[in-house]
């Protein structure tokens, strides 16, 4: 069942800039390349490290922001610098996997990728691994677009939801339909259907049926694959083609542009202690507590009467509380913020007014 594995690639999205992360996820070092659950490894290279046992790492490749090009290949040495496609803009994510695809078809056409986020905790790696081999076994057999679904064990509205129809191999059926982030009433509907499963951002695929979705339903990036196509050499012809791509094309997510459009997209079912790491209450829910459930991640704290707390800060800082209850406290990049952990708006709202009133450089 597992497929030859000179065909399977894994494509990491480390392009973003983490802003529900913000201060300590800035421009100058997204959250990607921070060791945010202390483990001693950062999240691009723990997701490294992951799909380096499940392809051949010669066939793991990191697309990211041409800025971030040095950092990718100093926190992974062993990636070859030919597989860090760097964007000279920030375009979303279906810009980003139209380049990749391309790439690996031009190095393979045989190629079957998974496209994976940084910001992803596994607890089964095991099981996790078996899935993705399933998957790829899957898409090399079938021409259709693979998503990855999460049981989804509770209502939760900062989740995308995959609604499945009927079963089309292990684990596998064919999508109903999409819901991005639904209202709360909405999700509780959802997770009591049984019908519905978190959309955890993981994607298998060909990169022929991948590429041919491009063509069909995101026509600015369709046009410049045809002219690709018709190009003597893809490799001679892929910065140009890049520039036009990064130049052109639309700010449109994989989701939206394709697979929400698309007749022929599938789900594998995983259960694997599948975790998103998307913003300050979701790493403190992870994260180890003490007595009184604060957590304090990469500095030193003294709290009197604490609890449920938050406090994120880098270098050999030492924070002293008291009387607090349920707060984030964090600082980088001359930001020190101190709000409620669980305020995910106040964040947005903070990081849009010190962008207003203070500057770019605090971002």
């Amino acid at each position: 069942m597992t497929p030859n594995s000179k065909n399977n690639y894994c494509v990491i999205m480390a392009g973003g800039i983490g802003s529900r992360f913000w201060p300590r996820s800035c421009q100058k070092l997204p959250k990607q390349f921070l060791d945010f659950l202390g483990t001693g490894r950062t999240l691009l290279q723990n997701t490294y490290d992951r799909f380096a046992k499940i392809v051949p790492p010669e066939h793991i490749f990191v697309i990211t922001h041409t800025d971030y090009g040095d950092i990718v290949a100093r926190q992974l040495p062993a990636l070859p610098q030919e597989n860090i496609l760097k964007e000279p803009a920030n375009r979303n994510t279906a810009p980003a996997v139209a380049w990749a695809a391309y790439h690996l078809r031009a190095l393979n056409p045989d190629a079957c990728m998974v496209v994976t986020p940084t910001d992803q905790y596994i607890m089964k790696e095991g099981v996790f691994a078996e899935a993705i081999l399933r998957g790829l076994d899957y898409v090399a057999r079938v021409p259709h677009l693979l998503t990855v679904g999460i049981p989804a064990i509770y209502p939760d509205t900062n989740f995308g939801y995959i609604q499945v129809d009927e079963k089309l191999d292990c684990d596998i059926y064919r999508v109903k339909s999409f819901t991005e982030k639904p209202e709360l009433e909405f999700a509780k509907f959802f997770v009591e259907s049984g019908e519905f499963y978190w959309n955890s951002g993981l994607f298998l695929w060909h990169v022929d049926a991948i590429l041919e979705a491009m063509k069909r339903l995101v026509p600015d990036i369709g046009q410049l694959i045809a002219e690709a196509d018709n190009a003597p050499s893809f490799l001679k012809y892929e910065q140009q083609y890049v520039n036009q791509v990064y130049g052109s094309s639309p700010n449109i997510s994989l989701d939206y542009g394709v697979l929400e459009k698309s007749e022929h997209v599938d789900v594998l079912i995983g259960d694997f202690g599948w975790r998103d790491i998307g913003g300050w209450n979701t790493l403190y829910e992870m994260a180890p507590k003490d007595r009184d459930q604060n957590v304090v991640l990469g500095t030193r704290a003294l709290m009197y009467n604490c609890k449920d707390n938050l406090v994120s800060l880098p270098g050999n800082r030492v924070v002293v509380m008291k009387d607090l209850d349920g707060y984030l406290v964090t600082e980088e990049n001359g930001v020190l913020m101190i709000c409620r952990r669980d305020d995910a708006a106040a964040v947005r709202q903070f990081r849009n007014d010190v962008q207003m009133k203070m500057g770019e450089e605090y971002l």
